[in-house]
């Protein structure tokens, strides 16, 4: 080799070492993870990490082999000494659904911590790229992403294409108490890009109790109950329909059971979008 070459050689040597000098990037993937919230295993096993995933919070319960993970405590108070026992080389959290005190008690411990932000439709395939990103799985979480935009798409499409006004609907999210999807959700955000308009957009709330009287003031079109899959939730909906008998939605049938996939921003966001859409079609 030449000095010409030695030296450029050098340089470039030198170049690789300063960029990646505190960067992500050039960063190993972290091996061990531990995930704090239900979306964000989702999301783990959607890309591929599934393997990764040595501890879950005890509300994790997608996908089926989830099971098997240890348990490190509730969402809003999982054990800090179960956590810090499995070695994760990251904890992943959602900034909705973990307190922000669990993230800074973590960091003070010297747990690399990586909290997903996403609380809106629009934000979610964006925040998804960046938790690949920083997990070392672009490629796998720009393929979640992709599904969940052009599902989206989709959507946005069919409602271009019908310009006159959706159908008013009410999302039931508990029906005893009666809780209902507010305005500030990607609950809401999904129904208006599927052409249906929430009754309750209007509240303050995320996720507000309504009584019947409001209900039958507000007089739905159609009637959409989430979860259904859960053996309560359907009897109680049935309850909830015999106070509500006196609704046209109610007497013509147009009430829609749907699964719980918008509960969570995570990958199965595309399923319930895909249930929506037949939720509209009800006439």
């Amino acid at each position: 080799m030449t000095l010409d070459r030695k030296f450029l050689w050098r340089i470039v040597c030198l170049s690789i070492i300063v960029f990646c000098s505190g960067s992500a990037l050039c960063a190993p993937p972290p091996g061990r993870i531990v995930s704090l919230a239900p979306v964000m295993t989702e999301i783990l096993y959607a890309m591929g990490l599934g393997n990764r995933v040595v501890g879950v919070s005890s509300a994790c319960d997608r996908p089926a082999e989830v099971c098997t993970k240890p348990k490190v405590g509730g969402m809003p108070n999982p054990s800090l000494e179960a956590i810090l026992a499995l070695k994760p080389d990251v904890v992943v959290m959602a900034r909705e659904g973990n307190p922000k005190s669990i993230a800074d008690r973590l960091t003070k411990l010297g747990k690399k911590i990586y909290v997903f932000k996403a609380s809106r439709l629009a934000d979610l395939p964006a925040s998804i790229r960046e938790m690949g990103q920083a997990l070392g799985a672009r490629e796998a979480a720009d393929n979640v992403a992709q599904k969940i935009d052009a599902a989206m798409a989709d959507a946005s499409f069919r409602r271009q294409r019908q310009p006159k006004a959706g159908k008013k609907a009410l999302f039931v999210i508990w029906p005893k108490p009666l809780i209902v999807a507010g305005g500030n959700t990607i609950i809401n955000d999904a129904m208006k890009i599927n052409g249906l308009s929430n009754i309750a957009a209007d509240t303050s709330v995320a996720y507000p109790h309504f009584s019947v009287e409001a209900v039958m003031l507000r007089q739905p079109d159609l009637i959409i109950i989430g979860a259904a899959h859960n053996p309560d939730m359907k009897r109680q909906s049935q309850e909830l329909m015999k106070h509500l008998g006196m609704l046209d939605a109610v007497r013509k049938g147009r009430i829609c059971y749907v699964g719980d996939a918008l509960y969570r921003p995570g990958p199965r966001i595309a399923e319930g979008l895909a249930e929506l859409k037949q939720c509209e079609a009800i006439r």
